[in-house]
């Protein structure tokens, strides 16, 4: 069903493109249809993943890999994810787990999920991630290796998972049955260096009041970039969205027309077909000017030494370590795109994502954001209730609008 659903897409997304409708998102898609293939077509090595997987490591290697909550995702908009989470209960999961989780679990016992060469799970940014690559691995039969990521960010500790990196890249090397070559990681890494470059340029862009980013322009798209990382596919597709948005920037236009609000997007974007991004922008004209996942955290990686420089990016991401870290680029974000409050979509299930909800709303509002706490399920669409949260949006976008006629007032 999935490889033909990605192959259909893949097609039709070719023909419009073919025809002149090059835009960067019908690209962007085309794109996650093309990774989509390669997951379900049976001919390419396969590798399930943790989050924050060195994805360089694996595609040097020629591996196809997947984080786990990424297939979720792409369930969800699909129309399909809540069919497999009830499947995952009827299994004995519990409600209360991550819906992401849940959907990628419901459909291995249909047997929709691809069997995996190997699997390497992380120990950030959640445990219910790690569970789900152990019942995984074991229902596969495979191989899993599991990096235990530090959280405090010292020398040591960076000397600690390059170790670890050094063994898993021979790891996928001996499971992928290719042999170990420095000199193809080394090229991922300069690829992965010119996909950071282009993503400055593209995020830089993205600052811009009136900002040229259309509400559904940049949604996931830090997912299937990292996916990307350590391929000239990555910076190709960054480089599109860079080409579009300096090019509204010269002409002075907007993604979102008559921007009039500008907004923060916290964590997951809601997966499945839903009003919310319409009505932000036709009702009460707010652009969604950023989303938490994308931005540059890390630094030029070494060619010649790239499991240090791997190493201090994965331990330096704001979800590995304490809440303090997060809420910190959350709110260098919100002073660089100049934001007028943040929206986060508290996803059913998620520890982490709900934890810390109370830390990150107090320290946005010490800085003058309001954020408002979606109560919601991002992947299924059975604990979305449309009414109740059109109420509160319109609550919330009522607050924004008297905060701006205030500060006017105060400015004169």
């Amino acid at each position: 069903m999935l490889k033909e659903h990605f192959a259909t897409l893949e097609r039709r997304l070719a023909e419009q493109i073919a025809q002149g409708e090059d835009n960067p998102r019908k690209l962007y898609a085309l794109e996650v249809a093309r990774f989509g293939q390669r997951l379900y077509s049976g001919e390419h090595k396969i590798a399930w993943t943790g989050v924050l997987a060195p994805f360089e490591l694996l595609n040097a290697t020629g591996v196809t890999s997947c984080f786990v909550e990424f297939t979720g995702a792409m369930l969800a908009s699909m129309g399909f994810s809540s069919t497999f989470i009830e499947e995952s209960q009827q299994g004995g999961f519990g409600s209360d787990m991550c819906s992401y989780h849940r959907a990628i679990l419901g459909a291995q016992r249909k047997g929709l999920i691809p069997s995996p060469n190997f699997l390497v799970a992380t120990s950030c940014p959640c445990s219910g991630g790690m569970a789900v690559m152990e019942i995984l691995a074991h229902s596969f039969q495979k191989p899993l290796l599991v990096l235990h990521i530090p959280q405090e960010e010292n020398e040591r500790n960076v000397r600690y998972l390059a170790n670890q990196l050094e063994e898993l890249h021979n790891f996928i090397a001996q499971e992928a049955k290719e042999p170990r070559d420095d000199a193809k990681l080394a090229q991922a890494i300069e690829h992965a260096n010119r996909t950071r470059e282009t993503l400055l340029e593209l995020y830089e862009l993205a600052r811009h009041v009136p900002s040229p980013v259309a509400n559904n322009d940049l949604a996931n798209f830090a997912y299937i970039i990292n996916l990307l990382m350590g391929t000239p596919h990555g910076t190709r597709l960054a480089q599109n969205f860079v080409d579009a948005f300096a090019k509204r920037v010269r002409a002075g236009s907007s993604g979102v027309d008559g921007e009039k609000r500008r907004l923060l997007w916290i964590q997951n974007r809601i997966q499945f077909k839903n009003p919310f991004i319409s009505l932000l922008e036709k009702e009460y004209r707010a652009a969604i000017v950023i989303d938490e996942m994308n931005c540059v955290t890390w630094e030029k990686i070494e060619p010649q030494d790239p499991y240090m420089g791997i190493a201090r990016r994965i331990i330096g991401n704001p979800f590995n370590g304490p809440a303090q870290r997060r809420l910190e680029n959350l709110q260098r974000l919100a002073r660089a795109y100049r934001v007028d409050g943040a929206l986060n979509p508290c996803n059913w299930g998620c520890r982490q994502g709900a934890g810390a909800r109370g830390i990150i709303g107090k320290g946005l509002n010490e800085i003058g954001v309001p954020v408002l706490n979606l109560e919601t399920d991002c992947a299924d669409k059975r604990n979305f209730f449309e009414g109740q949260l059109r109420t509160r949006l319109a609550a919330f976008m009522e607050m924004l609008e008297e905060n701006a006629q205030r500060k006017g007032n105060e400015q004169r």
